[in-house]
Order: structure tokens, then C-alpha cells, then sequence
């Protein structure tokens, strides 16, 4: 790390080659002048900056700060019941290098989608735990017996035992008043968009994939209490019939979406819904999980939506339906966030996978001009990689080991190219 108090307030970058995830080809010889943590010029052309620090990129990529659209950066172990056990201080202590970690990789935002709360979040803008900005969503929503439901089938505690768990990444509502007052209660403390388990999962233990979870009604109503707060419902989704219901419902954000048929797929882009597939989680669950500690139950599901994950994508793209970057890793499975890159490479574009982690998450976050671009007006967070990534996906992968340099704001989280 550097030390931020000694860096300048304005930095010019130059002779930088631009990938943003617009163009099959970089942008050559771009300048960028940063003023205050945020962008103030960019130009082909010769910037004067008399007393800014000039560094000169030569040639090196110069992207937007990455954006991963789904994680949980309160799941410290892959099994999930044990972990919301877990006390808070401990939780918090044990999600600082997955913040880290991520924020080392290029990730200068992630949204987290269960679990991490505000008090996490605002750790992090005041600068006591080095990670990315956080977009949170609070506590997930699921019925009795979905897919935030931990307890086993023997399991007779009350249902609300974990609701207050920093390490719980979900709560348990049934019913249109509970669900009301469930996003109620997750937007006062501070949720910025809604997560719901509207589908059957891999990590609980009593709800098979093809379980849908909520009725309609419910969905409905968590939708409508999301929309007076000016904000959004996502999802998580496996099979087309859970999905659809959720498109049909109002759900904007369409997590997973592994079973995805191409009608449904058409459907959600009619509607304007975005989705956001995670397929590096399932490769790891089947390496690592039961040696992290994925219950034999959890892991007998994986294949199930696993085996599908290179489908989806390709029927959604064909269907002209926006997705954005995820990853969804649990406990030591986070440094692999990157591969998820990789993996997508062998049926998309490098450029769309590229876009999908900058300017298709931006939208999806509702960050558009703020993130995920080098425009003038949007923050300076901005990573360099030493190579071109549009002709090497591996370039982001890793642990940040092909980036020379990482701003967050305009300060340098990571440094290789001498800005002191």
C-alpha cells in the first residue's frame, strides 16, 4: 500500500493504451488527467497539467476499476450455517483479506448480494479495512425452508435466529405483510437494492434446485416496497420456470440463471431485466467445496446447474439480454474470483466480457458515468495491466499479478510504477 496522504491530488496518465470494453480494439495514445479522485480530461491529444504528476503508461492498458456484480464478502467458509454462527467481531476480522483480495485483483466495486451490512460498508469508506466500494443489499430475503433457510431438517430453531448475524446472509419472511416488512426493514438499514431467494440453491440444505421459492403475490410485493424506495429487486434464479415467474413478478436483476430457456431469456430483455451469471462458483464447489466444508447434500446439487452454466450464456447473449460480471465465491474459495474471466472466454467475446465487468455493471448498479468508464466526471478508479487483455483474458486473472498499477478515488492501492 501506499501512503495516500503523500500522493498528489492531480495525476496525469499518458501514452496509455484505453480498453473499456467499447471496442474490439484499444483506444492508442490516450492521456488522462485526474483532479481530486475524480476524471478531468481525457484526450488523444496533449493535456496541460503544469502541476500534476505525469507518469507515462508506454503503451501499458489502462481500464476502468473492475466491478464484480455478486459477492458475499461476509461468507468466511463455504459452509454457510456455520457461519452464521460465527460471532460478528470475528466475521468482520475474517472478511478483511477477502476484501482485500478482491480489491488486489482490480475490483474497485462489488455489490454483495447477502450478507454484509452497513456498518462493513461504511468500514471501508473510512478507510479501516482496505477493500472495494461496497454496494449492499443487507440480509436476503427467502421463505421457510429456501435457500437462506440453514437450519437441517432436525433443526427447530426459531426462524429469526440469524437474522441479526452479520455472518447470515439472509433472513426468513413468509408471507405479503412479512415480506413487506422484511424490505422495509432492509432498505431503513440501509440496503440499496433488495436481494430475494426466489429459487432452490446449492448450499441450504432442504430446498432442491427446481424449488420455487415466494409466491407471486410475495414476489410482487417485495418488487413494489423496492420501487417506492426508488430502487430494485435482484434475484437468485436456476430453472426457467423460477426465472419467468420472477421477470413476470418485476425482478430486474437475474442472478445465475443456469436453466435459462431462449423464450425466457427473450422475455427479460423485453422487460428490460439484466442478468448476472456466476459459473467460476460451481467449478469451485465441485473442486473445493467439500474440502471447505460444502455439506455432501450441497454438493450432490451442484451439477445440476453446473453442467449448464456455458449454455446460458450463450443463449442470453443470442437473446440480447445484458449480463454483468459475478463470481458468488464462499470462504477460500475468493481468490479464484478472476478466473471467472477465463471461463466466460470460451463462449464470449473477450470485449463483451470486458464490458460486462465495467460499463454493463455500472448500469446494472446504477453507477452509470460514476464507475466503469474513463470519461470525464467519473471517479478515477482505474487499473493498468501490462499487456492487452482483449487478446489475453489471463491478463486479469491471478491476483493482480499483471497490474502495475490500481487507483480507487485517485489513490494508489497498488503501485509498481513509481508514483511516489
Amino acid at each position: 500500500m501506499t501512503d495516500s496522504a503523500s500522493q498528489p491530488t492531480s495525476l496525469l496518465l499518458t501514452n496509455a493504451d484505453l480498453v473499456d470494453g467499447t471496442s474490439p480494439e484499444p483506444r492508442r495514445g490516450v492521456n488522462v488527467l485526474i483532479e481530486n479522485g475524480r476524471i478531468a480530461q481525457v484526450s488523444e491529444a496533449s493535456i496541460a497539467a503544469p502541476d500534476a504528476r505525469v507518469v507515462d503508461l508506454k503503451g501499458r492498458t489502462l481500464m476502468p476499476g473492475l466491478i464484480d456484480c455478486h459477492v458475499h464478502v461476509i461468507a468466511t467458509t463455504a459452509d454457510l450455517a456455520a457461519n452464521a454462527l460465527l460471532p460478528d467481531a470475528l466475521v468482520a476480522a475474517r472478511a478483511t483479506p477477502i476484501l482485500k483480495g478482491m480489491l488486489a485483483r482490480g475490483f474497485t466495486t462489488v455489490r454483495d448480494v447477502g450478507g454484509a451490512d452497513r456498518g462493513i460498508q461504511q468500514a471501508v469508506e473510512e478507510g479501516h479495512f482496505a477493500g472495494p466500494r461496497l454496494v449492499v443489499c443487507g440480509k436476503a430475503l427467502s421463505q421457510t425452508g429456501g435457500h437462506s433457510d440453514l437450519r437441517g431438517f432436525y433443526d427447530e430453531r426459531d426462524d429469526q435466529y440469524q437474522t441479526r448475524r452479520l455472518g447470515s446472509l439472509g433472513r426468513l419472511c413468509d408471507g405479503i405483510d412479512a415480506v413487506r416488512r422484511a424490505t422495509r426493514q432492509e432498505i431503513k438499514g440501509g440496503a440499496q437494492f433488495i436481494k430475494v431467494m426466489a429459487n432452490g440453491g446449492v448450499s441450504s440444505p432442504s430446498d432442491p434446485i427446481d424449488f420455487l421459492s415466494f409466491s407471486v403475490d410475495e414476489l410482487k410485493a417485495i418488487v413494489e416496497e423496492a420501487a417506492n424506495a426508488q430502487t430494485y429487486v435482484a434475484a437468485h434464479l436456476y430453472t426457467d420456470q423460477a426465472i419467468r415467474r420472477a421477470v413476470e413478478a418485476g425482478v430486474h436483476s437475474l442472478e445465475h440463471c443456469n436453466l435459462i430457456t431462449p423464450e425466457t431469456a427473450r422475455l427479460a430483455a423485453e422487460r428490460g431485466a439484466m442478468a448476472c451469471p456466476t459459473l467460476v462458483t460451481y467449478e469451485r464447489l465441485k473442486i473445493d467445496g467439500a474440502d471447505f466444508g460444502l455439506k455432501p447434500e450441497s454438493v450432490a446439487k451442484i451439477d445440476d446447474v453446473r453442467l449448464a452454466g456455458l449454455e446460458s450464456l450463450a443463449i442470453m447473449r443470442e437473446a440480447g439480454l445484458e449480463m454483468a460480471f459475478g463470481t458468488d465465491l464462499l470462504g477460500q474459495m475468493h481468490p479464484h474470483q478472476s478466473e471467472e474471466f477465463v471461463i466466460r472466454s470460451q463462449v464470449l467475446p473477450a470485449q463483451e466480457i470486458i464490458r460486462s465487468a465495467t460499463a454493463t455493471a455500472a448500469k446494472l448498479l446504477r453507477m452509470e458515468g460514476e464507475i466503469g468508464c474513463v470519461a470525464p466526471g467519473a471517479r478515477a478508479d482505474l487499473i493498468v495491466v501490462d499487456g492487452n487483455p482483449l487478446e489475453d483474458l489471463r491478463l486479469l486473472a491471478g491476483q493482480g499479478d499483471h497490474l502495475s498499477l490500481i487507483l480507487q478515488g485517485g489513490i494508489a492501492v497498488k503501485d509498481r510504477l513509481g508514483l511516489q
